[in-house]
């Protein structure tokens, strides 16, 4: 392996300075749905809020491409400040907000919700606000109403009134009142459906493990769907420009990531169900129990059934992200950069050393052509408030770039030993990356301080 990292060093695939397709879409779509988004951390003497359980009902108004909502946030006081308690709520209009009975007086500044509640919260007690809401989001939610479908990407505080922060992660109900006869797929597990009188659908779901916002989400639409159901997890495939036998094809991958997953992870998948949908657009993203995918995919697998990346980045999510979340945005590169990074060990495992040295090579191109222009940085960012494109080349290729070069670094066995010990001790808490590197430590039995400095901090 050694030897052919220097190879990689020493050579370049794409000479002509263009990343292949699937680089470059996903880069595209980086641009397009940043990470730029507000953050309800405690600043300006606002309390200090640990949000516990969100149960929300949501009517999508498809061809309005309008939003209707109601919250109930169930929440710990961690410190209680001056000036009130602080949510994110994108560019939704808030119609009220209820502390029992009592209505409580708030106003809204960029993006977050204030709620004056100074004189009725205390330290160490639990609260639970009721707040009912509407609007045409911007960003967050794609609606595309030619073809009836919507779903969400993100930005949750563009569609449901939250605490959006990464580290803050909450248990869900989700109930969604949509028009009879198109596909639901959303966080968590159905837990039950109602036939409205206006003829409309209840759907009812239910996360019972405490995820991060941005990782609640849902699809609406007129979908095909094959299933594959092997007793533990249950896997859909969903998509309306493709067959059932298509779907199956282009999703056949999906037990053999998830079990390869799994076993690097040394946890196993943590749900009973989990979906991928090919949905209208180019935008890909991972949520709880399910991922959505651009609708090209489809047919780049069907033409190359090696071309997998996308979805097996999607599912790593599972694991690295969803579970193993970075405890701030500047930590972002331990989401990201595993996900490309697994995708790809996943590929070597599946199709061969070649394939996964090709998807080295790539994301070492897209590294080095950032380096050139001298815009590197270390893979722990200082502010992630205005990424730029290079920003998010670094914690996407940079990062599993790195991943890499310690993989060479321990070798085989003291890596993977040295993955599934950061994985299993963080398993459903937040991670800085001083945690993978004390996990890697533990597993090589030496010091990785002077890699660590060169590479991530």
């Amino acid at each position: 392996m050694n030897k052919r990292l220097s190879d990689i060093k020493n050579r370049f695939i794409n000479r002509n300075g263009l990343l292949d397709l699937y680089f470059k879409v996903y880069i595209i779509l980086l641009l397009i749905f940043s990470v730029n988004q507000s953050l309800a951390q405690p600043k300006d003497g606002f309390s200090e809020i640990d949000v516990l359980h969100y149960k929300a009902r949501i009517w999508p108004d498809i061809g309005n491409k309008t939003i209707k909502g109601k919250v109930s946030i169930q929440f710990l006081v961690k410190e209680a400040r001056p000036s009130g308690i602080m949510l994110d709520c994108g560019d939704l209009t808030i119609d009220s907000v209820y502390n029992r009975h009592e209505a409580v007086s708030f106003n809204v500044t960029n993006r977050q919700l204030h709620l004056d509640m100074k004189n009725n919260i205390q330290s160490g007690q639990t609260y639970e606000l009721v707040i009912s809401y509407h609007g045409n989001p911007r960003r967050g939610i794609s609606f595309s109403p030619s073809i009836q479908q919507v779903f969400t990407v993100f930005h949750t505080s563009h569609w449901l009134v939250c605490k959006d922060h990464p580290d803050d992660k909450a248990t869900l109900q989700l109930n969604l009142v949509v028009p009879e006869g198109l596909q639901v797929v959303s966080t968590g597990a159905l837990t039950g459906k109602t036939a409205l009188p206006d003829g409309r659908i209840d759907y009812q779901w239910h996360q019972p493990t405490a995820v991060p916002t941005y990782i609640f989400g849902f699809a609406i639409g007129s979908f095909r769907r094959h299933v594959d159901d092997q007793g533990r997890i249950k896997l859909s495939f969903f998509g309306r420009d493709y067959s059932e036998h298509e779907l199956a094809r282009i999703f056949q991958e999906t037990w053999g990531m998830l079990k390869f997953f799994e076993d690097r992870a040394g946890v196993p998948y943590p749900g009973t169900t989990f979906s991928l949908i090919l949905a209208e657009g180019n935008i890909s993203q991972e949520m709880a129990d399910f991922a959505i995918l651009r609708n090209s995919y489809g047919k780049q697998v069907l033409g190359n059934e090696i071309d997998i990346n996308l979805a097996a980045h999607e599912l790593a999510h599972q694991w690295w992200g969803n579970h193993i979340t970075c405890l701030n945005w500047q930590h972002f590169w331990l989401n990201e950069g595993f996900a490309v990074f697994m995708s790809s060990a996943y590929k070597e495992f599946r199709f061969g050393i070649e394939e996964y040295l090709k998807d080295i090579d790539n994301y070492f191109q897209a590294y080095e052509k950032v380096a050139a222009r001298d815009a590197d940085k270390s893979l722990v960012f200082d502010n992630w408030d205005n990424p730029s494109a290079d920003d998010r080349i670094l914690v996407y290729y940079k990062g599993a770039y790195v991943l890499h070069l310690l993989r060479n670094k321990l070798g085989e066995d003291a890596f993977w030993k040295g993955i599934r010990i950061y994985s299993r001790s963080n398993f459903g808490k937040s991670v800085v990356s001083a945690d993978l590197q004390q996990a890697m430590e533990e597993a090589s039995g030496g010091s990785l301080e002077t890699f660590f400095k060169k590479w991530v901090y």
